[in-house]
């Protein structure tokens, strides 16, 4: 089984082609409601978790599933994670890791993928031009079938992960300052003038955080849930959907918004 969290695309399009090569289920955490996650796995299944990187850190949403998750096996599984970013990983994977022995469990082996940049939360950081995503995708393609045939195979003890040159200062320091300042849905809003009223940015949020108003403009719920992963503002059909002034001007990403190798 794969579980996957996915907001803009990336990290689905890694797990579905994982899927492909393993011929191995695939669902999306966020699927599951709350209480314990009961995970039942086959004989010899594997079972894998692919997340997006969040500030050099996994998602608090990965975080608080693996606090819920029991995994019944008739066989000893291998277990493996998958993490994607627009750049380095930082400790990221350590930190999953870390969790994961805390609740009783081994991860086998670990990788990271470069995929195309969708955070656009600071006034340096945009999406990346259409040639660098091409380029980008490219490389994925190629790294995700070396890593589904490790998978396949069961191989153990690798790690593969972009940990970049400031591995800890990115995860620890710049990682806790955006979770205490950036992260947050409480700088989203709305141009009115903008906004068809569609409803797309509510159906499309990962963690339902999104409602719509009586006069249909949507509504952010302010209940801690929120990952900023951008893909209301990503997915909006009209750039109505703004962060502060930080989006203003900026470019607009999920996996298949440019047909490049669409899901």
């Amino acid at each position: 089984m794969i579980l996957y969290l996915s907001a803009t695309g990336n990290t689905r399009w890694a797990a579905n082609r994982l899927s492909e090569i393993t011929g191995e289920r695939l669902k999306s955490v966020t699927d599951f409601g709350d209480g314990d996650v009961i995970i039942d796995l086959e004989a010899d299944e594997r079972l894998g978790v692919c997340f997006p990187v969040h500030a050099w850190r996994p998602p608090t949403i990965i975080c608080k599933f693996i606090e819920r998750l029991k995994v019944n096996s008739p066989t000893p599984f291998y277990f493996y994670s998958l993490c994607t970013a627009g750049d380095t990983v930082g400790e990221a994977m350590n930190i999953f890791e870390k969790l994961l022995r805390n609740y009783g469990y081994t991860l086998d082996s670990c990788f990271s993928i470069l995929m195309p940049e969708s955070y656009v939360g600071l006034p340096f950081m945009d999406v990346d031009k259409l040639d660098k995503e091409t380029e980008k995708k490219q490389i994925a393609e190629e790294r995700i079938r070396e890593i589904g045939q490790l998978i396949f195979d069961r191989q153990r003890n690798i790690q593969q992960l972009t940990y970049g040159k400031w591995p800890k200062t990115n995860s620890r320091l710049l990682g806790w300052y955006f979770y205490k300042h950036l992260i947050t849905d409480r700088k989203f809003w709305v141009n009115e003038t903008r906004c068809t009223h569609c409803g797309k940015c509510s159906r499309i949020c990962p963690v339902d955080n999104i409602t719509m108003s009586k006069e249909k403009y949507p509504e952010w719920k302010h209940n801690g849930l929120c990952m900023t992963c951008f893909a209301c503002y990503h997915h909006c059909p009209t750039h109505a959907i703004e962060f502060g002034k930080q989006t203003r001007h900026k470019g607009q990403y999920f996996y298949d918004k440019n047909n490049i190798y669409p899901i």
